[in-house]
């Protein structure tokens, strides 16, 4: 862009695109003719084009003019937002918390363990979803305020990080009804007949689940393992097998999956942790999701 490039120029030449020629211009900027054809001419030298062409009594935009017009709409329109976003940083800030979630928790299950902060006032909410060592890494260099997680921070004598249990829930066994009956029929020695779904062995859920199995002396019929919970239970809804979750959230499993629940995964649970730096670095908005602070 030429340093003699005008954004008075560009509205002058704006106007006049809009207005279909210099003379009705002219009257809605409440300025002479001329100087608004001065202005134009100014415009179309600094940027090496001509904008405009005569047609009829008129005139009409050339291609470059186009181009013009197109980009002018656009800094105008945001130029008409700008004195709202002013007036509302300055009068009322957005609150950034930046949450990591652990591969492996359940979704439904993060919705309700968010559900304190979930109506602050200009919250503004990112989230991050990754490897649980990737996220301890992230907010120990405070790309994060909080991390919710389904095992507490590992002790590290390098990084100071702090974790609070919001609590756990029993797991019980999900199908599809096109499953559910034949789960049902002997469970859970079933589960050696019926496709089973499981988490991988990157959540902390899945040795419990293991050693269920042990106990029972039960080799379930494997057919699928999944990081994302989300997806383990997409594919579980839609017939590929049966497979836990946290009941904390059954209604909302049943609801939303239209799955049944099959029987209980008796001695289980899943437990979920919020993982944050030191209490006096805490974000406002963390404190209130430790129980201590509820």
């Amino acid at each position: 862009m030429s340093k003699d490039f005008s954004y008075h120029h560009l509205y002058y030449f704006w106007v006049v695109a809009k207005e279909g020629g210099m003379t009705r211009a002219a009257d809605r900027l409440g300025m002479a003719v001329q100087t608004v054809s001065t202005q134009v001419r100014e415009l179309e030298r600094s940027l090496g084009y001509a904008l405009l062409k005569p047609k009829g009594r008129g005139l009409a935009l050339t291609d470059a003019g186009t181009a013009a017009l197109h980009q002018a709409e656009q800094i105008f329109q945001l130029g008409e937002q700008l004195p709202a976003l002013v007036r509302d940083a300055v009068s009322a800030p957005a609150v950034r918390l930046a949450v990591g979630i652990s591969e492996g928790l359940p979704k439904l299950v993060v919705r309700r363990l968010m559900q304190p902060v979930m109506r602050a006032p200009r919250l503004r909410l990112v989230c991050h979803e990754d490897e649980f060592d990737d996220l301890l890494g992230d907010l120990a260099l405070h790309r994060l305020d909080v991390i919710l997680a389904d095992r507490p921070a590992p002790p590290n004598p390098n990084v100071k990080l702090y974790s609070h249990s919001l609590g756990s829930s029993p797991l019980a066994w999900y199908a599809a009804p096109s499953l559910h009956a034949a789960a049902r029929k002997g469970f859970p020695q079933s589960l050696q007949k019926v496709p089973v779904l499981l988490p991988t062995t990157h959540g902390a859920v899945r040795v419990p689940i293991n050693q269920w199995f042990e106990r029972l002396g039960i080799t379930p019929h494997l057919v699928g393992e999944f990081e994302d919970n989300a997806l383990l239970k997409t594919f579980g809804a839609a017939g590929m097998g049966v497979f836990p979750a946290a009941e904390l959230v059954h209604e909302e499993l049943v609801t939303r999956y239209g799955v049944k629940r099959i029987g209980p995964c008796d001695g289980v649970e899943q437990h979920f942790f919020a993982i944050a730096a030191h209490k006096k670095l805490l974000h406002p908005l963390v404190q209130k999701l430790l129980p201590a602070t509820r």
